[in-house]
């Protein structure tokens, strides 16, 4: 049928002389409304941020930016401080950039986090001490603020308006799995070109961050509410932040445990390579584990929605907590080759727990604020790893690497133990 309409208004304003005012475009041998065309922009906005976060997660650098780092003179407690640093900086630009994105555009907010992105990666090319290193993890703190929070709100915004935005979680799995699949193969390639100089695959990194910036020019503005600014930009942004870490409870406390399981994850993240020197892991398959646990993150993320399905609420939340802690005391217990198999309890969580917490911070707020919160989220979690993660580096520094993942373990146990007290108590469980 609507082959027939287009073929009758084509033939109709052939007749008039008036092709250009026909509210039908040509694409190829048929002919769609704008309509048509508007929605198939907007269902593109997914593919097209898969793809930025697959390059984003092209990491060749991280199965061996340890050592790196400690080719060039680092500590472990500097490489913490460094990180620390980094999110800190993340800290400073997560909510103004959240805010940024809600008033001015995702897209845009997207475009400067790629375009910074770009810069970091080229510093560091070209870096050889801590304080280059530090100029580097600035403008990739900036970046990543920038895209946090924007990626998100862009993606359930477009399923949104796409009338998808039930299944979310299923997307938001395969956006964070697009990330992970990207990084084992990244792992991989990296680890080898690791064998020849640690620095050559800062250059190419640097070039794959250079290519995502078109992309995120090409990306398109779902229809979104915009915020009330009548009480000015600033009592506005205070306002949002207000009702997140205060006024709703429920999200409060959601936005809390998932910093306290984000942190966990990540704080692991920095003493794996630790952890394989202690077990005389050979370099070369450096990159071969690195991408086996962040491929396993991939599957984890597509099952999430699964997962959260069978386990329900309450038990899925608890599980994160505990799997966690669990994960810490048995590696601080068991320090042999065998045990890095228990690293694979760490990337089960991160896979499973952005998607079933982003899910449910989503359902409890509205579009024109969604990207503002979002980044509240990555901010507690970006601020509580500043505190963490150099404490635990320090640990390992003074004492031992058993020493600072038990230790971890204690913090984290207590940190996810009093959060799920308050889920309990405002019925968010």
């Amino acid at each position: 049928m609507l082959n027939s309409i287009s073929h009758a208004v084509r033939r109709s304003n052939i007749h008039k002389g008036r092709l250009k005012r026909c509210p039908f475009l040509f694409m190829g041998q048929q002919w769609y409304p704008k309509f048509m065309l508007s929605k198939q922009k907007i269902k593109n906005n997914l593919w097209k941020l898969y793809t930025i976060r697959a390059m984003r997660s092209f990491m060749l650098v991280i199965p061996f930016i340890v050592l790196f780092f400690q080719d060039n003179g680092l500590s472990m407690f500097e490489v913490l401080i460094l990180q620390a640093i980094f999110s800190i900086t993340i800290v400073l630009f997560e909510i103004p950039s959240g805010y940024f994105a809600d008033i001015l555009g995702r897209k845009n907010s997207i475009i400067i986090g790629s375009v910074f992105a770009f810069v970091g990666f080229l510093v560091y090319s070209f870096s050889y001490g801590f304080e280059g290193f530090l100029i580097a993890e600035l403008a990739l703190g900036v970046s990543t603020s920038f895209i946090s929070g924007a990626d998100s709100a862009l993606i359930y915004d477009s399923l949104l308006e796409l009338g998808k935005q039930n299944e979310y979680k299923k997307f938001e799995g395969r956006y964070t799995s697009a990330g992970n699949f990207s990084e084992s193969i990244a792992s991989v390639i990296g680890g080898f070109l690791a064998l020849v100089s640690l620095r050559i695959p800062f250059y190419y990194q640097t070039g794959i961050m250079l290519l995502s910036i078109p992309i995120a020019l090409s990306l398109v503005e779902p229809t979104r509410h915009v915020m009330d600014l009548s009480a000015g930009k600033v009592k506005t942004l205070l306002r949002v932040v207000k009702f997140a870490l205060h006024e709703h409870k429920e999200i409060k406390w959601l936005i809390i445990y998932s910093s306290v399981i984000g942190t966990a994850t990540l704080t692991m993240v920095w003493f794996i390579q630790p952890f394989f020197l202690q077990v005389a892991l050979p370099l070369s398959l450096f990159g071969i584990m690195w991408a086996a646990f962040n491929f396993s993150t991939g599957i984890f993320a597509n099952l999430a929605h699964s997962v959260e399905k069978v386990l329900g609420r309450r038990k899925s939340l608890v599980s994160l907590v505990l799997f966690v802690v669990m994960a810490y005391w048995l590696l601080a217990t068991w320090q042999t080759w065998w045990a890095i198999g228990f690293i694979f309890i760490f990337y089960f969580v991160r896979g499973i727990n952005t998607p079933i917490l982003m899910d449910y911070v989503n359902r409890l707020i509205r579009s024109e604020n969604r990207a503002t919160i979002l980044s509240v989220r990555a901010f507690t979690s970006r601020l509580l790893f500043a505190v963490v993660g150099p404490l635990i580096g320090w640990a390992s520094d003074i004492y031992s690497l058993s020493t600072a993942l038990a230790l971890a373990g204690v913090i984290f146990l207590g940190l996810g133990g009093l959060s799920l007290v308050f889920l309990y108590r405002h019925k968010a469980l």
